[in-house]
């Protein structure tokens, strides 16, 4: 299936929707788009998921954006500066979100058109917790996998904006290696989630998904330890002709 050609229209929806209160509050989380020529459009800093406007979008350039992963270390004043000279129009505001290369390493990856960063509060009592990577590893059921894919991208707390844009690219290149394909959930530890996906449904999705997820996973662990789901297990539903049929319907309805 051929997913529809990012539009700002389809970001400024599926913001509205991850503007639910369980998802985001106040400034809480940012989204972004692929657009044209090398650019992308990320959520202006501070605005508010539920109640963005187009104009709270700011539109960037990819490959400028890029190259602040390689850049020597910077200041945090020489870092908003170079978010600035990032945008198209080089306005001082609005001012792009913090984690603008997080969004630009992400949409660098083919097949990855929309980008979902929020702090849902069920996914958040997991990612806050000690026992992060064993209450967020693997996967606990069927639906999990099929919208979820086969297994999460787990990021130890880093500090917010360029360390963390840098920790999140070098993961998703090792998944990539291990798996064979693109992650579509990445948890960050003491902070929050984030989905990908080909179209902004894909990100709908899947961030419904790992929140209902989160909600199992702690009724789970408040009795006894999780039950994961073996890999063979993952592995059979991940590939089957009819999940992928579920698939491409649920991406359309």
């Amino acid at each position: 299936m051929t997913a529809p050609r990012p539009s700002p229209q389809d970001l400024l929806d599926l913001s509205h929707t991850l503007g639910n209160p369980e998802y985001a509050i106040l400034g809480d989380g940012n989204t972004s788009a692929r657009g044209p020529e090398n650019t992308f459009w990320v959520k202006a800093s501070g605005t508010s998921l539920a109640t963005v406007r187009s104009e709270d979008f700011v539109q960037l350039s990819t490959p400028r954006a890029l190259a602040m992963l390689d850049a020597r270390d910077l200041s945090d004043d020489q870092i908003r500066a170079e978010l600035i000279a990032c945008k198209l129009d080089a306005a001082p505001t609005p001012l792009p979100s913090i984690e603008t290369v997080m969004h630009a390493a992400l949409l660098s990856f083919s097949g990855v058109n929309y980008v979902g960063h929020t702090h849902p509060t069920t996914i958040n009592m997991l990612t806050c917790s000690a026992r992060f990577e064993e209450a967020l590893a693997g996967r606990v059921f069927p639906e999990e996998v099929v919208i979820c894919g086969p297994a999460p991208v787990l990021v130890p707390y880093v500090d917010p904006g360029l360390p963390l844009a840098r920790q999140i690219k070098h993961q998703v290149d090792e998944f990539i290696v291990e798996h064979g394909e693109l992650p579509r959930t990445i948890y960050l530890q003491s902070h929050g989630f984030i989905a990908i996906g080909a179209s902004a449904r894909d990100v709908r999705n899947i961030t419904m998904m790992a929140v209902k997820a989160a909600r199992i996973r702690l009724g789970a662990l408040s009795i006894g330890p999780l039950t994961l789901l073996s890999q063979a297990d993952i592995d059979r539903i991940h590939k089957r002709s009819d999940v992928h049929y579920r698939q491409q319907i649920i991406g359309k309805s």
